[in-house]
């Protein structure tokens, strides 16, 4: 057996880790995921390949595995709100170990690092031919002390690379001129050709598989170990096959695909599991239509939603101007190492479900989860609205009532990226300019595309005139909407809302829909394809059947449906090739990355950063240092939270405006900031002060711990008085009481912000409980040393009657914790027990039972980097575990 062998492409040879040499007769039957695992244990090495090896070739067996292996990506990718707390992280690592007498210079990457700005950009200006100005202006204004941070960080730490405002979201940034798909790398004096790979800090990174490319998103703080050259450490993962055949219809787009697999498999348990696409509908999708879906990979709950490589693949590339070597060079290596799609193929898989492409409809999501499909004509059914009295009546003479449409956003990574989609918005644009219609007053109408290519395509296309004329103009390039910065109402929604008390709806092309997330005066929202989000704008509500029901009167006084505007797929596809022009997106990016604003800012050039005790956006983390010891043991706590289903990152953490009224904003306010402008949570990351009084403060988080409690409150043990949270943890932690958190289904899905776990830590959680654990949510939790423990079925928080004065004594002592082990839980009232169970830990390696032993990611860092002696795990006492002060 020979592990390695040598490529031609073109006029170059490359070493590679010859899988195909390796596992032999067996390679056909791996699923292509493994087989990209198994290239990177190959190739990497270490004393434990031959195990991996062995490992996943093993789980052919089975379908299943308990073995565990190291991954190493070859990259890492970020955004401005993920990278700030990560990079905040970092420079207070690198001031503790200074303070230890070690080197900051050694906590340096040791793999490239791409940082996209994409998540600050707010739409405050709107249906107007200066709205891009005037908002990248405001970002940059509101923004510039936590930009100067990051140019202080990509000077001062190698291989991080800012890309600055207007190079559009860090996914679309990602698959138009990143990813490689096939890479090439030079090792001991030899040229390596390497399957492209990298984990993202946002739970979207897997829109790159759409492409080849094996990626899934992670953590800030697992990235940071990673940065620093510990690898990702996983079982050999299950692989869940999704069975494509048929194709798509006439009229039905790859949203409506992407919404229809997103229901489908959040129907499974996919927790820590891997998807995989085959079959034959695959080759009747373009790399476009499988971007969409895998963009929807943490909506389906899974790691991945892997499409193997393809001509479709190569399509693209060229498309997005990627070298015909480069294009050489993918398809050799892929054909070489069988990681060439086969649509006859049927690997085996842990499990497999089909679906049939022919049977997809036009569709929507919502209207509070993105796994909630229907049918795009049932939205009335679905607020329980019944049928408007605009079926009959499409003149709007009326307010707007509930149902209005406050918001309709062509926004996101997830349709955007897709320049399919877009054309199809500007071709139903277009019709319905033609016979003279526009959204009524109350719509607020955007189009923030995710990358700076889409402004050529659309107007060589001729199609952004229609955009405009609309109002869906490009507001900038940022995920905006989609994450919460929507920026104010229209005003005559706004004076609706507060006259009459009505309830709106949002119609967005983006991929989450949770309460508030959208804006906090809109409950209801869903998720569509661009142009069902111009329809509905036409629209102006939801109260009807967008299919069938007239939508809007032509200035010649005819009713208008849907029917009339939307465009074939020959149209679309006519459109698209006059538009495209691969020299775009080179061009497009370079004029993004010679931004002067970004030049202009100024960043100190040392190796520790100057923290600015007077900042509202930088502050020196508290956690950030070697740590207190481990939060495991043998404790009875007090329960500071009991939830319900369905508590999302959002819900725990919030990421949109900060309201005027709360904790948070009163702690701004006092320190000099405008209580008028305080912009966005996910921009105060870098500060957790600010952050720590913002936790659970959402308008839909309900504490089971007492009736009509506030969002952010808690009652106090003994007293039973109301607190915020914040206050009632300090009360704990001076009288040494340790606190959990209970909660049930799915908690901690949605976007990947590890601040939903730092912030629990800062609140003094040793553990936290529920029914089932969202994957990246339960890894951050990990890496703040706070066990998760998965509660028996049967003890749903809704049941269980908690009461503030009751203790939850958890037996889990650090030198006894393995992944998936059990722990005792006795519930205590007054002393006496009313309930024992069995929890289960939610640990699935020993590198993450390492972490919780010395109590979290960071901790562990500063110890693998420290010159001196640390202390070991096993010497840290239960006693000295105690909360982080705040």
């Amino acid at each position: 057996m020979t592990d390695f062998g040598m490529l031609r492409s073109g006029s170059q040879t490359y070493r590679i880790a010859d899988i195909a040499a390796v596992a032999g007769e067996d390679l056909p039957r791996l699923p292509v995921i493994h087989r990209i695992l198994l290239e990177n244990v190959l190739r990497i090495g270490g004393t434990d390949r031959d195990a991996s090896v062995a490992a996943i070739l093993g789980w052919l067996a089975n379908g299943r595995s308990e073995s565990e292996i190291a991954f190493q990506p070859s990259r890492v990718l970020m955004h401005d709100t993920t990278c700030g707390p990560a990079l905040v992280d970092i420079a207070g690592l690198r001031a503790s170990l200074a303070e230890a007498g070690g080197d900051p210079n050694r906590l340096n990457p040791v793999l490239p690092v791409d940082v996209s700005t994409d998540h600050s950009l707010g739409v405050d200006v709107f249906a107007r031919p200066d709205a891009m100005v005037r908002n990248m202006a405001q970002e940059l204004t509101r923004n510039g002390e936590r930009y100067r941070f990051m140019k202080w960080a990509s000077q001062a730490l190698d291989g991080v690379r800012v890309h600055p405002p207007g190079t559009g979201i860090m996914h679309t940034l990602n698959l138009e001129r990143l990813a490689s798909v096939v890479t090439t790398l030079h090792r001991d004096g030899e040229n390596w050709a390497a399957p492209d790979t990298l984990i993202g800090t946002d739970s979207h990174t897997p829109m790159i598989n759409g492409i080849g490319v094996l990626a899934w998103g992670v953590g800030g703080l697992e990235a940071e170990s990673v940065m620093f050259g510990m690898p990702v450490t996983m079982r050999v993962p299950d692989v869940v096959g999704v069975r494509l055949t048929g194709r798509l219809r006439e009229g039905v787009l790859a949203t409506d695909l992407a919404l229809t697999v997103t229901e489908r498999l959040r129907r499974i348990d996919l927790a820590d599991r891997f998807v995989e696409f085959f079959g034959s509908g695959v080759s009747a999708l373009s790399a476009g239509d499988r971007a969409v879906v895998a963009n929807m990979t943490p909506e389906f709950g899974a790691n991945s939603g892997y499409f193997p490589i393809d001509s479709r693949t190569l399509d693209y590339l060229g498309q997005t101007g990627r070298s015909r070597e480069q294009l050489a060079l993918v398809e050799a290596y892929a054909r070489r190492q069988k990681l060439w799609f086969d649509p006859e193929a049927a690997p085996r898989y842990t499990e497999t479900i089909s679906i049939d492409l022919d049977e997809v409809e036009v569709s929507l999501a919502g209207p509070r989860r993105p796994q909630d499909r229907i049918a795009a004509g049932n939205t009335a059914e679905a607020l329980s609205l019944g049928r408007s009295t605009a079926t009959t009546d499409v003149d709007r003479a009326d307010p707007p009532a509930n149902g209005a449409v406050a918001i309709a956003a062509i926004t996101s990574c997830t349709n955007t990226s897709d320049p399919r989609l877009l054309i199809a918005a500007g071709l139903l644009a277009r019709k319905a300019r033609q016979l003279g219609l526009k959204p009524p007053a109350w719509v607020k109408t955007s189009l923030a595309p995710g990358s700076p290519t889409a402004e050529r395509y659309l107007r060589r296309s001729g199609l952004l005139d229609d955009l405009e004329a609309l109002g869906f103009g490009i507001v900038g390039y940022g995920c905006t909407t989609c994450i919460g910065n929507s920026g104010p109402l229209a005003p005559a929604m706004t004076s609706a809302i507060a006259e009459t008390k009505m309830a709106p709806v949002a119609v967005l092309s983006g991929n989450r829909n949770f309460p508030g997330r959208v804006h906090s005066q809109i409950e209801l929202a869903f998720l569509a394809s661009p142009p069902l989000v111009v329809a509905f704008a036409l629209a102006g509500d939801v109260a009807r059947d967008i299919l069938r029901d007239p939508i809007a009167r032509s200035a010649a006084g005819s009713e208008v449906r849907l029917s009339d505007l939307w465009p074939t797929g020959r149209e679309i596809d006519t459109a698209l090739a006059r538009a495209r022009e691969s020299r775009d997106y080179s061009r497009a990016y370079d004029a993004a990355e010679a931004s002067a604003d970004w030049a202009a800012f100024e960043a100190p050039s040392t190796a520790l950063f100057p923290w600015d005790d007077a900042s509202t956006y930088i502050r020196r983390p508290p956690f950030a240092d070697f740590g207190r010891g481990t939060r495991l043991g043998h404790y009875a706590a007090t329960p500071l939270l009991v939830l319900g289903d369905d508590i999302t990152t959002d819900h725990i953490s919030p990421a949109g405006a900060i309201a005027a009224n709360g904790e948070a904003a009163q702690y701004l306010v006092a320190r000099g900031e405008n209580p008028h402008d305080l912009n966005v949570y996910a921009a105060r990351r870098g500060n957790w002060e600010a952050m720590l009084r913002g936790l659970f403060t959402n308008k839909s988080v309900r504490n089971l711990l007492g009736p009509d409690l506030p969002p952010g409150q808690t009652i106090l043990a003994g007293s039973g008085e109301r607190l915020s949270l914040r206050l009632a943890a300090e009360h704990y932690e001076k009288q040494q009481c340790p606190v959990v958190v209970v909660a049930g289904e799915r908690y901690g899905m949605g976007s990947s912000r590890d601040w939903a776990a730092k912030g629990v830590a800062l609140l003094g959680a040793r553990a936290v409980l529920a029914l089932s654990f969202e994957r990246i949510h339960r890894s951050n939790l990990i890496g703040m040393g706070i066990l998760p423990l998965r509660l028996p079925a049967d003890h749903r928080p809704q049941e269980l009657g908690l009461r503030p004065d009751d203790r939850l004594e958890i037996d889990a002592p650090f030198e006894a914790l393995k992944p998936r082990a059990a722990v005792n839980v006795r519930i205590l009232r007054d002393g006496a027990e009313i309930d024992r169970f069995v929890g289960t830990a939610a640990v699935e390696t020993n590198l993450e039972c390492e972490t919780l032993r010395v109590g979290g990611l960071l901790p562990l860092i500063l110890r693998r980097h420290s010159d001196g002696p640390t202390e070991q795990a096993g010497e840290t006492s239960i006693e000295r575990a105690t909360t982080p002060s705040i």
